[in-house]
């Protein structure tokens, strides 16, 4: 049996911070397991493929997430840590955004996140040990204009997370929250795809701002997802992980908001995505 550290990532295609994660564990010696859905296998043939193995997993799947635990289990004896990046994007005003999308953001990024955990934490338990990392964002503290979809996923594992620190506390098992900022990926181009075809009619005249928070995690300033990975590996690493992990781009701006009256946090937000101005709807 390997002494390394045996991780498994989900949602690790390339262009996303979980290849970032994947790389940077496979840099600290750890045995990678790097998961996506099929059709994405062949972004990962460039990982070391001596510390580092390819797996479908489907986090919307409840058999595809037990054939991939078991298989880690049978291959390595047992699992150090689970990083549950798997996510996607879900702009628009909730007021119209199509219900079918809002649940297929749900399904992947908090039940996703917690049908992994419920795999998991057996093999877990059994040894006491190991580490579940669960990715939210800033957006779940503080949820923004035109993505209150995707803002109410990350707060569900934020609030999962806490529970789950606490529960599986008795078993040995760390739970980490990491909570990215502005952290330059994939997600804002996605975004826009989807966004793409969309036709707003109650909201036609924001069409714009709407846009322009799909991609505003993605400006100039954006952290390197290589040295966002890199700084939340060697933490979740140390001896005793921290209970969370804030960083990247405007994360300073969210704590400053989390910390300000409503009042400023509402004309913060309603001047950046143009909030402001009065629509006259007519019948």
């Amino acid at each position: 049996m390997s002494e390394r550290k045996v991780v498994l990532i989900t949602g690790c295609a390339k262009g996303g911070i979980g290849y970032e994660y994947a790389k940077a564990f496979a840099e600290q010696n750890c045995q990678v397991i790097a998961s996506d859905i099929s059709h994405r296998r062949q972004d990962l043939s460039d990982l070391p493929s001596d510390k580092v193995h390819i797996l479908d997993l489907d986090v919307t799947s409840d058999e595809s997430v037990a054939s991939a635990v078991n298989t880690v289990i049978s291959m390595y004896g047992r699992l150090d840590i689970l990083v549950n990046n798997a996510g996607i994007g879900s702009t628009g005003p909730l007021a119209e955004l199509p219900l079918e999308t809002i649940k297929k953001a749900w399904e992947i990024n908090a039940l996703g996140q917690l049908r992994l955990v419920q795999e998991v934490a057996p093999h877990m338990a059994s040894k006491r040990c190991g580490t579940i990392v669960n990715v939210g964002s800033v957006v779940g503290k503080i949820p923004t204009p035109w993505a209150g979809s995707y803002c109410a996923t990350k707060a569900a594992i934020h609030a999962m997370s806490e529970s789950l620190r606490l529960e599986l506390r008795p078993f040995g098992i760390y739970v980490v929250l990491v909570m990215p900022g502005a952290v330059k990926s994939n997600l804002g181009n996605a975004n826009l795809e989807r966004l793409a075809n969309h036709d707003w009619k109650l909201y036609k005249d924001f069409k714009e701002a709407i846009v322009e928070r799909a991609r505003a995690s993605q400006g100039e300033k954006a952290m390197d997802a290589k040295v966002f990975a890199s700084h939340v590996v060697k933490r979740v690493l140390s001896p005793k992980p921290p209970r969370h992990i804030a960083f990247g781009h405007m994360t300073g701006l969210f704590r400053l908001l989390s910390w300000s009256p409503l009042w400023v946090r509402d004309w913060f937000f309603a001047t950046r995505f143009d909030l402001n101005k009065k629509v006259v709807v007519k019948d």
